[in-house]
């Protein structure tokens, strides 16, 4: 990897190699001078850099898909703060180690306001006599005058053109400024301001005698709940990612046998190929939890051995290039067939998510789907004879959370866990709607060094996972493409290895 904190510019001094004789020597050695901006660049080189490049403006651009999407999102913002000046900011690079930084992903907010992904960027509403003016702050095109685009670190030359302010103009349908004079032109605002915070450090400080804690959580609540219900192109999204989701897990199984040389890493890496030739990332990192690992909700170090006779827990998630999320999880057989005692899990985790998804109907409480599958598998724990019955008496005490620990599902969308905002009222005390998506995904674990079950149960665990669409008569599974039920999950498997 070339090194960004100094410009690939050879040094005469430095790679010439020393003359033989004094009459060899140059009558006047080359010298180099600061241009002014950077040490170590002449200003012949510094001159040279400036000419000779063709013009790259594109010219025939046409609005990104969700830009009628963003519009409307806009308005119903302005309705909701009248009067009020909003700042959403995307976020600033972040350094991994020293002097690399992570792969940015916008915030939320922001990619859900303007379809735009890019770093520093800020959106502003200015408040005017009738709604508001939006406006994209953005970094233009690298400065090829003062040497930015092939000096800086974050120069086109070195990480790549970005779109000039016309060019974003035209895609997210917003008239675009220089992000750079945003801080001044905020600090110098007047009247009331409200800023999504966490984001854009500098943006906050600009602001930082303007606004107050209390009321920009307000507008944080605002977007989170916004996004509770999504409209036709966030389900197309959601359908995309869950569709490529679904042949992440066939490539996984094409290659269980694997994995059994390796570790869990193997098959965390087939599915992240997929997840990112297909799409733009993962949307959370992958739980690959092999054996006892399953019992263990948020396994994500994915180095524990894969053995034959054991099962998978696979929970993972493509997320497309707008940042819309799948979220499934599949318990699978690792050498394709359950044995009696996994199948008996299995089996009871499976009827628990049929009666889940039942209940996610329109109309329906958000928190019906998790009663629902909770009551299955107090059923089976009392029929075991793990916890002393009645049922009713295990869910008043909560004595099978031992076994289940989570809840059920939820929302899902630009965040795999989405509308975290929301209040409490909304969402997981609110009343399902049409548009929304959510996921039901209960589980049973039962942890290798819990000596309240059978021996046989131990280090078992299972969670199965789908992600649910309301409709306007009852619900559609995004993720019906991948079997459930054991039977079909043992045919399915054979298939693929076949």
């Amino acid at each position: 990897m070339a090194d960004e904190l100094t410009p690939a510019v050879p040094d005469p001094a430095a790679t010439a190699a020393g003359p033989e004789t004094e009459s060899e020597q140059p009558e006047e050695p080359i010298k180099k001078r600061k241009n002014g901006l950077y040490p170590g660049v002449s200003d012949e080189l510094a001159e040279s850099m400036k000419s000779g490049w063709a013009d790259t403006e594109l010219h025939d651009l046409r609005p990104v898909e969700q830009a009628e999407h963003t519009a409307r999102r806009r308005a119903a913002l302005s309705a909701r703060f009248p009067g009020e000046r909003l700042v959403i900011p995307a976020g600033n690079l972040k350094v991994r180690s020293n002097d690399t930084e992570y792969p940015f992903r916008a915030s939320v907010e922001y990619a859900y306001l303007t379809g735009n992904l890019t770093e520093d960027g800020v959106l502003v509403l200015e408040p005017g006599t009738e709604g508001h003016k939006a406006t994209l702050y953005l970094l233009p095109r690298s400065d090829r005058e003062n040497g930015e685009f092939w000096l800086s670190g974050q120069g086109e030359l070195w990480v790549g053109r970005r779109h000039s302010l016309t060019e974003a103009e035209k895609l997210y349908g917003i008239p675009a400024s220089d992000v750079r004079e945003l801080p001044e032109a905020l600090r110098e605002a007047t009247g009331p301001v409200r800023v999504v915070r966490g984001y854009d450090a500098g943006i906050q400080a600009a602001l930082t005698d303007k606004v107050t804690a209390e009321r920009d959580e307000e507008l944080r609540v605002f977007l989170s709940e916004a996004r509770l219900v999504k409209d036709e192109f966030e389900i197309g999204e959601l359908q995309k990612a869950v569709d490529s989701t679904v042949r992440g897990f066939e490539d996984v199984v094409k290659v269980l046998d694997k994995p059994e040389a390796t570790t869990e890493r193997y098959i965390e890496g087939t599915f992240f190929l997929r997840a990112r030739v297909e799409g733009n990332d993962i949307g959370y990192s992958s739980i690959c939890a092999a054996g006892p690992h399953a019992c263990t909700l948020h396994w994500v170090r994915n180095d524990g051995p894969v053995r034959s006779g054991d099962l998978l827990l696979l929970d993972a998630g493509v997320e497309t290039y707008t940042l819309y999320t799948a979220d499934v999880t599949r318990t699978l057989p690792i050498n394709g067939r359950f044995t009696e005692i996994q199948k008996q899990v299995y089996d009871a985790v499976y009827e628990a998510q049929e009666a889940g998804i039942a209940a996610v109907q329109p109309g329906g409480k958000y928190r019906d789907f998790h009663d629902a599958a909770q009551r299955v598998l107090a059923e089976k724990v009392v029929e075991w004879g793990l916890v002393e019955g009645p049922v009713e008496r295990v869910l008043e005490l909560g004595l099978q959370r031992r076994w289940t620990l989570h809840g059920t599902g939820h929302m899902l969308g630009m965040d795999v866990h989405d509308c975290a905002a929301a209040r409490t009222e909304t969402y997981v005390e609110g009343t399902l709607e049409p548009g929304m998506v959510l996921t039901v995904e209960p589980g049973l674990y039962f942890q290798a060094d819990d000596l309240t079950v059978p021996e046989e149960y131990r280090g078992i665990g299972v969670r199965i996972e789908d992600d649910i669409l309301v409709t306007e008569n009852g619900n559609r599974n995004l993720s019906a493409g991948l079997p459930r039920a054991s039977a079909e999950v043992e045919s399915w498997m054979a298939s693929l290895k076949g």
